[in-house]
């Protein structure tokens, strides 16, 4: 049975442990006000892209060079590039986990492929390094200042690899934010590159022939994809680690009521045990 001075020392350090846990939560909570205002703010830019891509595609839809775009080329899906994006430090729950398994799903689904992976973040880039995964690139400590220069450089490393006919799909793995307490994990293809559908139908005036303007819009619209990518990511890891840290906070609480109570009752047990000797002690002096 633990003494009173071992109780009061596990007392002492959950406590320690709380005040981390409680620390780390009000630096997410900052962290993630910013973050979700970046990632408000960058969704209207990438509606309209699409949007604006959609109608440039039904105007050049009549241009017979339209098509000719390798960023359009479709083929069958035997090398896939893999774009995975984590976080760099860990204490967020199963936000990494989720990721990862997301990640060997895809993997085991797609045997017939060759499948390579670029990682952005390090809980990734650990896990996989140690499996021997094939790893075409490595991307650490994006997410603390998320800057378009760095996905636009991944992005335009995955069209170059897709242009030369080196690989035949691109998809990109995130966590897209949705709320402090959900993050949807997300898989899509980026390559070959997907017009959509539906049109408004605005009557463009154009100075460039569509298709020239198609063809400036879909690196463009490719390299959006991965910054959005890269700014949900960020939002949604402080969002997992601040809800992480306030049930770890609140776990520590309920740890400590604990462990007063059980040093109480040792405490109690104590002294009726030191009463008992004395009283009896007292009685055989008699």
């Amino acid at each position: 049975m633990p003494s009173l001075i071992d109780i009061r020392r596990r007392i002492r350090s959950v406590k320690n442990t709380q005040q981390i846990t409680k620390a780390m939560k009000m630096v997410s909570a900052a962290k993630l006000r910013r973050a979700q205002d970046r990632v408000i703010a960058a969704r209207p830019y990438g509606s309209m892209l699409r949007t604006m891509l959609a109608n440039v595609a039904a105007a050049a839809a009549r241009d017979e060079e339209a098509g000719t775009n390798p960023l359009l080329a479709r083929r069958p899906e035997r090398r896939i590039l893999l774009v995975l994006v984590t976080s760099d430090k860990g204490l967020a729950g199963a936000f990494n986990s989720n990721l990862i398994k997301a990640a060997q799903r895809f993997q085991a689904e797609h045997r017939d492929a060759t499948v390579t992976f670029e990682l952005v973040g390090r809980k990734g880039r650990d896990f996989f390094r140690k499996r021997s995964a094939r790893i075409s690139g490595e991307h650490v400590n994006l997410a603390a200042k998320p800057a378009y220069q760095d996905t636009a450089a991944i992005a335009q490393k995955a069209m170059t690899l897709y242009s030369n006919a080196e690989i035949d799909a691109v998809y990109l793995v995130y966590n897209q934010f949705k709320s402090v307490v959900a993050q949807t994990l997300t898989v899509t293809r980026v390559l070959p590159a997907e017009m959509p559908e539906t049109a408004d139908n605005v009557d463009y005036i154009f100075e460039q022939p569509p298709a020239e303007m198609l063809n400036q819009l879909i690196p463009r619209y490719v390299e959006t994809e991965f910054f959005r990518a890269l700014l949900e990511s960020t939002a949604a890891e402080h969002a997992a680690r601040m809800t992480a840290m306030d049930a770890a906070t609140s776990n520590a609480s309920e740890m400590i009521e604990k462990l007063t109570l059980h040093m109480n009752r040792v405490r109690q047990a104590s002294i009726t045990k030191e009463i008992i000797e004395v009283v009896s002690g007292a009685a055989a002096a008699e």
